[in-house]
């Protein structure tokens, strides 16, 4: 539907305000970042999982050059340098692969962050376990909605938690996810089988939940291999249940998620509207935007780590740089609050496109980056592979939501829980 007039002179009333400030900081700052445009270059993706793909399934194909909007990064020195980071353990960054499933490396990584913290144990969990039983929920939640949801391969990392409580965890030595000979992850074929066996419930009205998710786990198992019922762990076999509960002696309910928006009341739980949130979970706390950055910078400062998910698209945002920042072209830092923030989630320029797990920190001057480990493949673009530099505007006016041990988040959880 087009908008009226009177909408369009609003919001192009409000556009022009925030360029306005943004030129005037501009010219009284003297700050002077510039636009230009990149030619995309092969990257981690192009040059390695591609061709495996290729190797193993025979469908590559190159994607054709293009160009786009960028911040010029050249002559601009960040603080890159990933030895002065205060840092956590976690295990080393992995590729997803060929697939959108960053919100399970996300929180995945984040819960075996907490393991060692909790007992000094290094385990390496499998990703694959929960994106597999995260397509068996869709698919039963199809039925139930009457294909009325949101089917792609996004989702939230506070579906890990989830999932743990209804099916357990194994470790990656117990289930990879992949077929012999595979090398990286490749959902795409698996996707499309899918999507078109759910139209074809659907056309013929055909809503049998106990079919539909024994075709599903068929399908699964033919792309993804058969998860185990049980497994052998230090030389001892245990159910995934058992694994969770005896060997991990995890709580997934001792983790919250949080999000900032002025379309909800503040210090009360809320959803999340966002497509990856396909099971509408409204369990987020919804809290200013001041306290949405104490989280972040407590948390990490006393020993938790972080999952977050927000908006990587954007010209402040570099693969080979390995940074983001917030340029004075899209908005100085003085003028990133509530609002501004809001407007870019009401016009859809922040979206959530990308979840990441936040392992170190460093104070420079009273400005605060994170060091951030990142599953995409872009993320293995630059020098330190699988490891990001971002700015604390950044959080502040791009990222939309948290998911952190509750101590983590005390003292905004001490606010709002009486």
């Amino acid at each position: 539907m087009k908008k009226d007039c009177t909408s369009f002179f609003i919001e192009s009333r409000s556009f022009c305000l925030i360029l306005i400030l943004s030129l005037l900081s501009t010219l009284l700052l003297g700050q002077n970042d510039e636009v230009i445009y990149k030619e995309k270059k092969n990257g981690f993706y192009q040059d390695s999982i591609l061709p495996s793909i290729e190797a193993f399934e025979s469908q590559y194909k190159p994607d054709e050059k293009k160009t786009y909007l960028s911040l010029d990064f050249s002559n601009k020195e960040f603080p890159t340098e990933i030895k002065k980071y205060s840092q956590y353990w976690h295990n080393q960054p992995l590729s997803q692969g060929a697939t959108g499933t960053c919100w399970c490396y996300s929180g995945t990584s984040l819960f075996e962050s907490e393991i060692y913290r909790t007992s000094g144990k290094e385990i390496k969990l499998s990703e694959m376990y929960f994106v597999y039983y995260e397509y068996i929920e869709r698919a039963k939640a199809f039925v139930q909605l009457r294909g009325n949801i949101y089917f792609e391969q996004g989702s939230e990392a506070n579906a890990v938690p989830k999932l743990m409580k209804l099916y357990g965890a194994v470790p990656l030595t117990a289930y990879s996810g992949k077929l012999k000979g595979q090398e990286f992850h490749n959902h795409g074929p698996l996707m499309k089988e899918l999507k078109t066996y759910l139209a074809s419930v659907k056309s013929s009205d055909d809503w049998n939940e106990k079919q539909i998710v024994s075709t599903f786990k068929s399908i699964l198992n033919h792309y993804m291999g058969e998860p185990p019922a049980s497994f052998t762990f230090n030389e001892k076999e245990y159910s995934p249940a058992e694994f969770l509960s005896d060997v991990l002696k995890f709580n997934p309910d001792d983790y919250f998620s949080f999000m900032s928006t002025k379309s909800l009341p503040y210090n009360q739980k809320g959803e999340l509207v966002e497509p990856d949130n396909w099971w509408h979970n409204d369990d987020y706390y919804n809290v200013e935007l001041s306290d949405f950055m104490i989280i972040f910078k407590n948390a990490i400062k006393n020993g938790y780590s972080l999952s977050f998910c927000g908006d990587v698209s954007e010209p402040g945002y570099d693969r080979y740089a390995e940074v983001g920042i917030i340029p004075t072209f899209d908005i100085p830092s003085e003028y990133i609050n509530a609002d501004s923030r809001e407007l870019r989630i009401n016009n859809n320029s922040t979206t959530d496109d990308h979840c990441m797990h936040i392992v170190g920190y460093m104070e420079d001057n009273g400005v605060w980056w994170f060091l951030i480990k990142d599953s995409s493949s872009s993320g293995f673009d630059g020098p330190t592979k699988g490891y990001r530099y971002i700015h604390e505007d950044y959080f502040k006016l791009k990222i939309l939501t948290i998911l952190v041990h509750k101590y983590g988040a005390m003292d905004v959880l001490d606010k709002i829980i009486k």
